[in-house]
């Protein structure tokens, strides 16, 4: 719109409605509005900013939700973000309000083998088209870092993550650590330089609480280092699990399709 924009107010409210920064509003440009604003009549936005020009004219910053390109960070602009009036927007109420908040965490080591099978799979997702809300992330073996990170209000959280379990290398889990277990079982903290997904769960409880719901995506591992750290290195995934990395991250887009339906429920 080519306004030089100033202050950044943190809400506003528009129809009795608070909106603030991650508000999910309906658009509807006035009558006089460009073509281009236009054709957006009736789309899902989410709220990016809020912003005063040098007339003291508010405006929303707001990307569009189903835009192919809102996850391109800082090299969407100009493209891929767009201004409205309050008054060109109908906030969304109820469970409409915002979408569910999911996060994909990847964990592991990547200089040990297959327990770098989680961090293949998140820099996989990384880079394909994501659901609004939804975000992914390479923890690496940064336990506290991801311990802290489920307290900032997810919905739920899927850890993906080599898993022992005695089955066939490449078979793939997907595991619910019930409450009560989360209280007993873990009875110390994460090493700072490691990564155990229960005991970070069981962290994240005393920090606060971890998101309503937690999944582990896990991964039967066929090469894992049994020497001690730093005495052995092997990077990179044995064939079989590197295999399963492309059905592992079929299946957590999956689970995260349920996850972010307000009455999805994950068998």
């Amino acid at each position: 719109m080519g306004r030089a924009m100033s202050e950044r107010p943190a809400a506003l409210v528009v129809d009795g409605v608070e909106i603030r920064k991650g508000s999910r509003v309906r658009l509807r440009p006035a009558a006089g509005a460009d073509v281009l604003d236009l054709a957006m009549t009736g789309r899902i936005a989410v709220v990016e900013d809020i912003l005063h020009d040098h007339d003291d004219r508010v405006h929303l910053a707001v990307r569009i939700e189903d835009d192919p390109g809102r996850d391109l960070g800082d090299a969407r602009y100009p493209g891929h973000r767009f201004f409205f009036a309050p008054s060109e927007v109908d906030p969304l109420v109820g469970a409409e309000a915002r979408p569910r908040r999911v996060l994909v965490a990847g964990v592991g080591n990547i200089f040990l083998g297959d327990d770098g099978f989680g961090v293949e799979v998140a820099r996989r997702l990384e880079s394909r088209p994501r659901r609004p809300g939804v975000e992914v992330a390479d923890f690496g073996i940064r336990g506290v870092d991801l311990a802290y990170a489920l307290g900032d209000g997810w919905d739920a959280v899927v850890i993906v993550d080599a898993a022992p379990r005695g089955g066939a290398p490449g078979s793939l889990y997907v595991i619910e650590p019930d409450d009560p277990e989360l209280e007993t079982s873990a009875p110390c903290a994460p090493d700072a330089h490691g990564m155990d997904p229960e005991k970070v769960l069981w962290l994240a409880r005393r920090l606060g609480g971890p998101p309503t719901r937690a999944l582990i995506v896990g991964c039967e591992p066929a090469l894992v280092p049994t020497a001690p750290p730093g005495e052995e290195v092997v990077a990179g995934l044995s064939p079989v699990v590197e295999r399963a990395v492309t059905e592992a991250v079929k299946l957590v887009e999956a689970l995260v399709a349920q996850l972010v339906e307000p009455k999805g429920v994950v068998e």
